[in-house]
């Protein structure tokens, strides 16, 4: 292993998926060094024709595809079938999203591939799991943030459900994928065998909520919200240009965030806790409010710097430039054959030894179908 090779390195991913979970934990696993190998329908993976202001691409398949070569294989059809298990026999990864019904039929079922590989791991995202009466049912971000509670908790109290756009069901899902399967290849390297993962979006739901899914025996069903909103102190406040999210949970923090507003009047024994603090927030928040009305967002930012943690909204844009981000090398240009030059999130972690290959665009539509099915085909005739 090289200085400039990640901890993966040498491994090959076959990547089936398609939408974001899959895709994404694909995509980690290739920012830890491993060679991902796309491999989509004549259509394409669905994420490709999503809305988005590029005419040629769409942001979201780039977004998640980064650092794979991609080839097209029609699995229906014998010879392309053929060449998918030519690459399954030298592979240590596949992964892929189809419902647990779909991959027998197709012949990629994990039986059907052990006896051809008995090394493989295989890893299948599902909406469900692979038991019980959803385990057919396509399952879809949004669909399992609604269905698991965090809809409700995301709107307002006694408002309607509200959903958290950004796919953050999907992209835990992914990391579910790239931690699993990584810990799947450190035990091939014990017992020398693969074995089959299962990571589902409804796994993901409730692993995020994991604080919440604690109901005690003496306990009634509905516990203020399963304790976890801190009573509008912590939160987005309006300021007098933009909104400003404050967090002054503990003594600490709520002092500096009163002295810095001067609302010293507030630390009194009255507000001294979260709880009572959540108890009373009728009679803080507008103070607050008035408070902060007095300067602009970015300016509290600067002002309360690391004494009272906050952030100014910003939008997604800002972050291209934001010093910190910039500092940690967040952010790489790109450049791909149909969309063109493009900057795009690097890499989501930092080895020191091991660093890992740098990152590069996601593939066109069977950017490498040429070349992966001729090493394919070569594949099958040496067998």
């Amino acid at each position: 292993m090289t200085s400039t090779s990640g901890p993966l390195a040498g491994i090959r991913v076959l990547d089936l998926s398609a939408y974001i979970a899959g895709p994404y934990g694909c995509a980690l696993l290739a920012d830890l060094g491993a060679e991902v190998i796309k491999i989509e329908p004549p259509a394409g993976d669905n994420l490709r024709k999503y809305p988005s202001t590029l005419a040629s691409e769409s942001r979201a398949f780039l977004g998640v595809n980064r650092s794979k070569r991609g080839v097209v294989l029609d699995l229906k059809q014998p010879q392309d079938l053929e060449r998918l298990l030519a690459f399954v026999r030298g592979a240590d990864v596949l992964v892929h999203n189809f419902r647990p019904e779909v991959p027998a039929r197709l012949g990629i079922a994990y039986e059907q591939l052990q006896s051809i590989n008995p090394r493989l791991v295989y890893c299948a995202v599902t909406g469900y799991g692979e038991e019980g009466p959803l385990r057919d049912k396509a399952g879809y971000d949004q669909v399992l943030q609604t269905m698991t509670g965090m809809a409700t908790l995301q709107g307002p109290a006694g408002g309607p459900p509200g959903i958290l756009y950004g796919s953050v069901v999907d992209y835990y899902a992914a990391s579910l994928v790239a931690g699993g399967v990584s810990a799947a290849l450190f035990e091939r390297e014990k017992s020398g065998k693969g074995q089959s993962i299962g990571v589902s979006l409804l796994r993901s739901a409730l692993a995020m909520q994991s604080a919440r899914l604690v109901w005690a025996d003496s306990e009634p069903r509905d516990v203020g919200g399963r304790d976890m909103r801190s009573g509008g102190i912590t939160g987005i406040h309006p300021t007098r240009e933009g909104w400003l999210y404050v967090s002054a949970n503990t003594p600490h923090f709520w002092q500096a965030l009163c002295e810095k507003t001067g609302l010293q009047e507030l630390l009194v024994e009255r507000y001294d806790t979260v709880r009572k603090r959540a108890l009373h927030a009728q009679e803080i928040v507008p103070k607050l409010h008035a408070a902060l009305a007095r300067r602009a967002a970015l300016e509290w930012e600067t002002l309360f710097g690391e004494e009272v943690p906050c952030a100014a909204a910003r939008d997604v844009e800002d972050m291209f430039d934001f010093p910190q981000v910039q500092a940690e090398g967040l952010v790489s240009r790109f450049e791909h054959p149909v969309a063109g030059g493009y900057r795009g999130f690097a890499g989501a972690w930092r080895f020191g030894r091991t660093p890992g290959p740098a990152p590069f665009a996601a593939p066109a539509l069977d950017e490498h179908g040429e070349a992966l099915r001729a090493e394919a085909d070569r594949g099958l005739d040496k067998d």
